[in-house]
């Protein structure tokens, strides 16, 4: 067993212990997802997070680097990004200036001269392989389902083998092996091959217990019972067919501004006033004004 492994095993002997490092970050980790976080570290296994935007997987993945005392090296995903912007470049204007500079020498230079670690630019994945330790750091894959299927198929390796084949230089392995999570939100179907190589877990919308603590949590200045109005009226307005379900962040942002303005309750007319930071879609909010907000928000007892 590896040192970092070792150092990890200590720290956290078991899921309650990493829920209560990622609990000290701010973030109320529920026993399922604490418990797949804790197999990942333990396990040395990478895990893909799913579930609808705004329910915390990368929120998770920050805190779980914050809870382990690490780097966290994020790589944000998007249609057509290439294994270049992933991993490494090389540093095309310092090369040019090497050749400059051997021509007016008159030196020799060849070709595997140019190509080395000297002239290296890593990207996110080749940073999180090349990290020093002595504790791993965690690579957050973000939104993987926003790449195609070739990139997928270039994680293969690194997710399998904490590795990555660079042509000029051969295969880069990780000295101390990242803690990988990638999340996805499932706008397609991710390929069976990737998912192979992944432990799961499916964060879904947490309850409006949960979110009231985390309100609590997040906007200080903010009464138990605004928290708790906030909460059960995003899950109410999750009920309806919107574009864009308020998740979490909706929800913080919602008791945030009503803070703003004073509001110690939330009413239909504060609700009104503050609606922009909750719904996203023209859509959405011509659906809530069609139900009523009245039907929405929590009375007042």
């Amino acid at each position: 067993m590896s040192a970092a492994a070792e150092d990890l095993q200590g720290r956290f002997p078991d899921a309650a212990a990493l829920a209560a490092a990622l609990d000290g970050t701010g973030y109320l980790a529920g026993d399922a997802l604490a418990t797949a976080l804790f197999l990942a570290v333990r396990m040395g296994q990478p895990i893909l997070l799913e579930g609808e935007p705004g329910v915390g997987k990368t929120e998770a993945a920050k805190a779980l680097a914050t809870g382990i005392g690490t780097t966290l090296v994020r790589l944000q995903c998007y249609e057509g990004i290439a294994a270049a912007e992933a991993l490494y470049e090389w540093n095309y204007p310092r090369q040019l200036l090497a050749i400059r500079l051997a021509e007016t020498t008159g030196e020799a230079l060849r070709e595997s001269d140019l190509f080395t670690d000297d002239y290296l630019l890593a990207r996110p994945l080749l940073a999180a392989l090349d990290h020093p330790g002595p504790l791993p750091a965690v690579l957050l894959i973000d939104e993987i389902d926003r790449a195609d299927d070739e990139f997928e198929a270039f994680l293969f390796e690194l997710l399998a083998e904490s590795a990555v084949t660079i042509p000029e230089l051969g295969t880069r392995r990780a000295t101390v092996p990242p803690v990988v999570i990638l999340t996805s939100n499932r706008t397609r179907d991710l390929h069976d091959a990737l998912k192979r190589r992944c432990l799961y877990h499916w964060i879904g919308y947490p309850g409006p217990d949960r979110v009231a603590a985390i309100i609590r949590r997040r906007v200080p200045g903010a009464s138990g019972r605004l928290a708790g109005q906030v909460a059960e009226s995003v899950r109410r307005l999750r009920d309806l067919d919107l574009n864009k379900p308020p998740g979490i962040a909706e929800a913080v942002n919602w008791a945030t501004a009503l803070g703003v303005f004073g509001d110690s309750e939330l009413s239909p007319a504060s609700a009104e006033r503050t609606l922009s930071t909750v719904l996203k879609y023209s859509e959405d909010e011509e659906a809530v004004h069609r139900v009523g907000l009245a039907t929405l928000v929590v009375p007042n007892d």
